[in-house]
């Protein structure tokens, strides 16, 4: 498994300190997030997955703690709209170019306006998706904010 990937290049490119952690990915979790939180001991409240969705018809990336639920009505409302939903797995991976699993927001295909729950922000660092299957990256949330020029907002339900 390759621990370079165009998430990591991404961020070495913008200068962000992060260290890249690999844990075995189960397929057949029921939800990813929180099978790798527990494959990395790591509270899922620090392990945020990376969500792709729709908010007006046009495309967004929302970044949740893993033990959590995004609220469809909350996400419209970070980016201005009347309504959200979450965008088809075939449509998220071919718009990020990464497969549902190992969906990073670092390094997507096309750039799209990105929310991160502002909850987050306050751990010291978080996992965020690598950009592969069983790829994470442990960075300083602010940082990763800030590479992606996300806005923060409340998105949990």
């Amino acid at each position: 498994m390759s621990k370079t990937t165009r998430a990591t290049q991404t961020l070495a490119k913008a200068g962000v300190s992060f260290t890249v952690h690999s844990y075995d990915y189960d397929p057949g979790a029921e939800r990813v997030g929180l099978q790798a939180a527990e494959a990395l001991g790591e509270d899922p409240s620090r392990v945020l997955k990376t969500l792709m969705a729709k908010v007006d018809g046009k495309p967004v990336c929302c970044i949740v703690p893993s033990d959590r639920e995004v609220s469809m009505k909350k996400l419209a409302a970070a980016f201005g709209g009347k309504s959200a939903n979450m965008m088809k797995p075939a449509d998220a991976e071919r718009l990020t170019g990464y497969h549902v699993g190992g969906i990073s927001p670092f390094g997507q295909k096309k750039s799209v306006p990105t929310a991160i729950e502002e909850a987050a922000l306050a751990e010291t660092l978080v996992y965020i998706n690598g950009g592969q299957r069983g790829v994470q990256v442990r960075l300083a949330p602010k940082d990763a904010q800030v590479a992606l020029k996300a806005i923060a907002a409340p998105l949990i339900a």
